[in-house]
């Protein structure tokens, strides 16, 4: 199912709405649903654009990138305070490679790819400026000193919050509140998932909040050269999953074959019956 999103810059909701309004640049993004998940197809640098384009000060609005993961927790598990995330969601752009290719070889749909990772180093090279407010949940000292060295950035405010802080009530309203203590046009969740997009949609509910959030995993540990990102081999295949798992194959496992393996069996039972996964039975076919 395919329909046109027009993005409006609203100082009531600050979101993406339907209807026949557009952003100040009068960029409307196209939705499809896939999976029961409704995917703005935007590519890294078209994402880049429209964020880049909402300013600092407008209403909290976020973005999340939908994995493997998160279709088994929306769709095979139901959990509802994720699916409430993504149905306040302002963006929701296809990370998975693997979902991507689900989605054009069963049903037809060709979604643009746009993985977190690559969102994250198109703002940082080519849409941040030095000058820009950017605040950060989660990393640490050594992360905020590389992003300075390489952006310059001149306003970047990072909490770092300890291991387990989601079942701290004290340490999840720290989080909130250094939001709200240093607006910023970025605010970036970096404490993994679904940690960063429960937290995005905590904020949201702030009447105070400003700016984008995004959820983007560990992609500024990518960027920072912190960690080693897969080389180009391994993500243009779709492979980057596999490079992690030979890496770190006990602390992957569970990503890989619990969390993200799920996946098959729901498009599985979609191919019986896309309709019910909000996707037209016509379209169910091969893409040369």
């Amino acid at each position: 199912m395919l329909y046109r999103l027009h993005v409006r810059q609203s100082s009531e909701a600050g979101v993406a709405v339907l209807g026949s309004e557009t952003n100040n640049r009068g960029v409307s993004i196209t939705e499809a649903t896939f999976l029961r998940v409704r995917i703005s197809c935007l590519t890294a640098v078209e994402a880049a654009e429209v964020i880049a384009d909402r300013g600092a000060s407008v209403p909290f609005a976020y973005v999340v990138t939908p994995n493997a993961s998160h279709f088994t927790l929306l769709v095979e598990l139901k959990d509802a305070r994720f699916q409430d995330v993504y149905a306040h969601a302002w963006l929701r752009l296809l990370d998975g490679k693997v979902p991507r290719a689900c989605a054009r070889i069963v049903f037809g749909l060709d979604l643009p790819h746009c993985a977190g990772s690559d969102l994250t180093e198109e703002l940082f090279t080519h849409r941040i400026q030095p000058s820009d407010s950017i605040t950060i949940i989660g990393g640490g000292e050594e992360l905020r000193r590389r992003l300075v060295a390489q952006f310059g950035l001149t306003q970047l405010h990072v909490h770092n919050p300890p291991m387990g802080f989601m079942d701290k009530p004290s340490e999840v309203e720290a989080c909130i509140d250094f939001v709200l203590r240093h607006p910023a046009r970025y605010v970036f969740f970096a404490v993994g998932s679904p940690r960063g997009e429960y937290l995005a949609r905590m904020v949201q509910r702030r009447p105070e909040a400003v700016g984008t959030g995004l959820c983007i995993g560990g992609s500024l540990n990518f960027i920072t050269g912190l960690v080693k990102r897969a080389p180009a081999f391994f993500r243009t295949f779709g492979l980057e999953w596999l490079y992690r798992l030979l890496r770190n194959p006990i602390g992957h496992a569970r990503r890989v074959f619990v969390e993200s393996l799920p996946l098959l069996l729901i498009v599985a039972k979609a191919r019986l019956n896309p309709t019910a996964y909000g996707m037209d039975a016509s379209r169910r076919k091969r893409v040369p």
